[in-house]
């Protein structure tokens, strides 16, 4: 159990900050929605005021156990659990530690649970486990969107099992809402540990966190007295979670009703007609003949100009309410890799890419684009995401190459493209793969496994780079631009061979001397794509992909053997 750690009154009308101990004049406290104006720290929040941070005006709903669940439990450690269960009550005016209600989030029907810390430290018993369960089963009977903002110390350990079975209890429910395409977000505030950690607080399709709040199974001072090692810094905390791929987003407080309405107009379920595109005729080039048949070493140059848009500039231009999403869930967020959920055109959209830079310490910042494992691992859980919520999926390729390093081979690095592309055979929603610049081998098909493969007109794509093919055939750095042309690298000629099925030119001199009529003639490009793919079926879409891929290196079979019984 966590022990509590917040603001405590200094006067009437003023309260010491907790983390910076200067006292802070309570108006001002409140007006900042209980975030110390000093220093940003985060003061805890009741489960009422969370609600009425997170919900829209006047929409609370409260939704209640049918019946206030009696200590069954005769555990007694100083006190007996009944007095403690009868004082927690009392002080907090609540049956459990929780509250629950339906309400609007940025104009969505939700489905919360805010969780009390102030009852019990927040622990998981047998009543708050079916109060959750019971909210999980109205937002899957209603289809609302599920929020719940936890807050716990762990395990209610004077309900013994009972408590146990309450993170296996919670668990299928939110199971049923994944088999029901129904996002479910998890808020982490201070603290968050054991039973809640390892069950519904970290299954859920998006995690945000506030920052400072901490989250783990075991508590830190468990861990230091298990192995005996000074913990690294931040350890267990918001930032340290983002790092390490924990958590998809750490959202201040007056920033988190945003950052939730962004997740959910794209993902909530709901109608999404789009918008008029303001008329720009598709420029999509699909004969061969009316691609320039570049130099093969030339187009390489442009494509690994600096100045050629990333992906991050592709989305900030077209896409609107982008959220960025992090981490792999595994252990790590992959810098080269990025992804997140927005609004292209008036639909929403999965877009993920792999991400470069415009200078050198862009570039080593984001590893040079070239993805470790876990960017793959995060690309695939964003594309699950897309697939439960019934949104297409819109890649972006511009690497070199996976990332080849120790680490990368100690974490898997074959085995995460491996499962990359098996998923994307399978994905049961659109997906568009676009070669922005640079389309390295495997490390690039590990995104670009797709209904529509297209290209700009100075990318390049090939199973190997000039250079590592010069040095391999000829034993000869200098032979690259030869390896280049024979690769048949370059637009025209992936054109011609149908590993793309079209081409997007470039303006002017290139996509680096005008970014913004670059993301017009991509988004023009991908758009009737998009319309085109979603008027299909599941069924279709699986069919047609696996067909266009089947063809490559020999003639596909006109009929599927019947197998024997």
């Amino acid at each position: 159990m966590t022990a509590p750690a917040d603001a405590a009154p200094v006067a009437a009308d003023w309260w010491l900050c907790d983390h910076c101990r200067r006292p802070v004049y309570a108006k001002r406290l409140a007006r900042s929605g209980g975030v110390c104006p000093e220093c940003g720290h985060h003061r805890r929040l009741s489960a009422r005021e969370r609600l009425g941070q997170l919900l829209d005006p006047d929409s609370a709903e409260p939704f209640h156990l049918p019946h206030a669940l009696d200590d069954a439990h005769s555990f007694t450690d100083t006190r007996p659990y009944h007095e403690r269960l009868a004082e927690a009550r009392e002080r907090t005016g609540l049956d459990e530690a929780a509250i629950a209600a339906r309400g609007r989030i940025a104009g969505t029907d939700v489905a919360v649970v805010a969780m009390e810390f102030g009852f019990m430290g927040g622990s998981l018993s047998g009543g708050l486990g079916e109060l959750i369960t019971l909210t999980a089963e109205m937002a899957l009977a209603e289809r609302r969107p599920l929020i719940i903002a936890c807050a716990s110390g762990g395990a209610r350990m004077q309900e013994g099992l009972v408590s146990l079975m309450q993170m296996a209890k919670t668990s299928q429910a939110l199971l049923a809402l994944d088999e029901a395409g129904i996002l479910t977000v998890s808020v982490i505030t201070d603290p968050v540990f054991g039973g809640v950690a390892a069950s519904f607080a970290t299954l859920c399709d998006v995690i945000v966190a506030e920052p400072g709040a901490r989250m783990g199974f075991a508590g830190p001072r468990v861990i230091q007295r298990t192995i005996g090692e000074r913990l690294p810094e931040n350890f267990q905390r918001a930032e340290f979670l983002l790092e390490h791929g924990q958590v998809d987003v750490v959202a201040p407080r007056g920033e988190l009703r945003a950052t939730l309405g962004r997740l959910l107009g794209a993902l909530a379920p709901g109608e999404h007609t789009g918008t008029e595109s303001g008329g720009r005729d598709t420029v999509l080039l699909t004969d061969p003949d009316e691609v320039p048949d570049l130099d093969a070493w030339q187009a390489v140059r442009l494509a690994r100009n600096l100045d050629r848009p990333t992906t991050l500039d592709y989305v900030d231009l077209l896409v609107d309410d982008f959220q960025e999403l992090h981490g792999d869930r595994i252990g790590a967020d992959c810098p080269a890799t990025v992804g997140g959920v927005g609004v292209l055109d008036g639909r929403p959209v999965m877009v993920i890419g792999q991400q470069k830079g415009h200078t050198a310490a862009a570039l080593r910042k984001r590893n040079f684009g070239m993805p470790v494992p876990a960017g793959y691992r995060k690309a695939a859980r964003l594309m699950r995401l897309a697939a439960k919520t019934g949104i297409p999926v819109l890649t972006l390729v511009d690497t070199s190459g996976a990332y080849p390093g120790v680490e990368a081979e100690r974490g898997g690095q074959a085995a995460a493209i491996a499962e990359n592309l098996r998923l994307m055979s399978g994905l049961p929603v659109p997906i568009v793969a676009v070669i922005i610049s640079e389309g390295g081998s495997g490390g690039a098909l590990g995104l670009a496994v797709a209904d529509r493969v297209l290209a700009l007109g100075n990318a390049v794509y090939s199973v190997i780079s000039p250079e590592g093919c010069a040095a391999i055939l000829w034993r000869d750095p200098d032979a690259a631009p030869r390896a280049a042309r024979e690769l048949g690298l370059h637009a025209h000629a992936l054109l011609a061979r149908g590993v793309v099925d079209g081409v997007v030119p470039e303006p002017g001199s290139g996509a680096h001397s005008d970014h913004q009529e670059t993301a017009e003639r991509l988004a023009a490009a991908v758009r009737p794509l998009l319309d085109e793919l979603r008027e299909l079926t599941a069924g279709q879409l699986l069919a047609q992909r696996r067909a266009r891929f089947r063809r490559f290196g020999g003639q596909a079979p006109t009929h599927r053997p019947t197998p024997e019984r």
